[in-house]
């Protein structure tokens, strides 16, 4: 299996992943840290690590994107994953739901898209049919739409072809010129800079790949129902999202750890900020950086401070983000802690608590970094309690920005009376058979609900 590797986890998934699988079109880094040769061939596999660095995509041929996915659940307990409905390169039947300023909804059956005016030719007005293809894929955790085209490409790595514009030129297009394979009539290879180091078997492995999931394109939509709409006519490669947690950014610490200076952190420092990247590394590059997270540096540096306004971003096991509000860091104490409050809206009640939700109501929230689960104090705004929610959650990493989880589902509330209760264990034992939460983690999830019950 050859595996192509980008962004923050590429070190660590290298070293993880070389002694079974073949790494290939390796980056510059990668070529410095690892002292063996780096094929520039045809990957069967993608993995790029996500905008918002949370996790990874791992896209491209079925089998070995399964192998992939078996493989990395287990580097840590709180390492999700959950299969793509909208890959790269799906190609769609689907009917238009709403215009938007730049584009339109477009609804594809099991998920929905978002196709840009700037990438198609016709008018598109609400109830429209369009074929549409996935231009880029969004993960679950994202509040992004996956972002469609209606011209046609296949999603390559050394090349693609696509079905309408020319070829790119270049030295690397005019070699290509004398392989034995040639794309499907109408459609134009476009050579990555990868190509430039390929000898020419690569190549035409790559253009012969290309053009079979061309033809494979072409013929789905040749023989496309017509009343199949919304609905899949095609993907020509499988996808997978992982997001890792806490536990699984701190072991591929220690696998990284095994190949370059890693300081404690690593991993979970640059997925909180873009900006924490470079610091990162200047600070592996100069000095012995300690075995222990800096929280207290790193919040002083990036953030959040006293004063900062921080979103509580509530995973959920079946991929789903949900922002619960966004609250005011109230106190922030160098061991980790950080507290934030929110002031509540009225209307409804709160979960479990069975006490309406009143204006003026205060909700208190204690983080800790690290820790499996996180206290919420409700108060009237005369400063009567009115309840405590303690929700249990794959550890807790507070960055600049948002608090981060996945929600367990188990929970332990204690009402204004005093009385404590546990909830939703059958919300757990649902997620588990549904394959969402492997049974090791919601066993620590069960642990984890009984200490808190007890304690209260």
């Amino acid at each position: 299996m050859n595996v192509r590797l980008r962004g923050i986890y590429t070190t660590a998934l290298t070293e993880l992943l070389r002694e079974e699988r073949a790494i290939v079109q390796a980056s510059p880094p990668i070529r410095e840290r690892f002292d063996e040769e780096f094929a520039a061939e045809p990957a069967d596999v993608e993995i790029f690590t996500t905008d918002d660095r949370q996790g990874v995509s791992v896209a491209g041929e079925s089998a070995a994107v399964e192998r992939l996915r078996t493989r990395l659940d287990r580097v840590a307990r709180d390492t999700l994953s959950w299969d793509d409905p909208a890959p790269s390169g799906a190609v769609f039947q689907g009917i238009v739901t709403e215009t938007l300023g730049s584009g339109a909804v477009v609804d594809l059956g099991d998920c929905g898209g978002f196709l840009p005016y700037d990438r198609t030719d016709d008018y598109v007005d609400e109830g429209d049919r369009l074929r549409v293809q996935v231009a880029r894929p969004e993960p679950p955790w994202s509040d992004a739409r996956p972002s469609l085209a209606t011209d046609l490409r296949t999603p390559g790595g050394l090349v693609e072809l696509r079905r309408s514009g020319g070829s790119i030129g270049g030295e690397t297009a005019r070699i290509a010129d004398l392989l034995p394979v040639s794309p499907p009539d109408g459609w134009a290879p476009r050579w990555s800079r990868a190509a430039d180091d390929a000898d020419l078997d690569a190549m035409a492995t790559a253009l012969e790949r290309e053009r079979d999931r061309a033809e494979l394109m072409m013929a789905a939509i040749a023989d496309a129902d017509p009343d199949n709409v919304p609905g899949l006519l095609v993907a020509p490669i499988d996808g997978v999202w992982l997001w890792f947690g806490r536990e699984s950014r701190f072991a591929l610490d220690d696998i990284r750890r095994e190949v370059t200076t890693t300081m404690a952190g690593h991993h979970r420092i640059k997925a909180g900020t873009e900006s924490a990247s470079a610091a990162v590394d200047f600070v592996e590059a100069i000095c012995d950086p300690g075995d222990e997270f800096p929280f207290d540096v790193v919040t002083r540096q990036f953030g959040p401070l006293v004063g900062d306004t921080v979103a509580i971003g509530h995973g959920k096991p079946d991929g789903r983000l949900i922002v619960l509000g966004r609250g005011e860091v109230t106190d922030r104490d160098p061991d980790g802690t950080v507290t934030v409050e929110r002031r509540m809206t009225a209307g409804g009640s709160y979960d479990a608590l069975g006490v309406s939700r009143v204006a003026g109501d205060v909700a208190t929230t204690t983080f800790v970094e690290g820790r499996w689960w996180y206290p919420t104090v409700y108060r009237g705004e005369d400063g009567t309690r009115r309840g405590t929610y303690v929700n249990v959650c794959t550890p807790v990493e507070i960055f600049p920005d948002a608090v981060r989880y996945v929600d367990l589902h188990v929970d332990v509330v204690k009402g204004p009376d005093g009385t404590v209760r546990r909830v939703d264990d059958d919300d757990l034992d649902a997620a588990v058979d549904a394959g969402e939460v492997s049974e090791s983690l919601a066993e620590c999830a069960r642990a984890v609900a009984a200490s808190i019950e007890n304690a209260l």
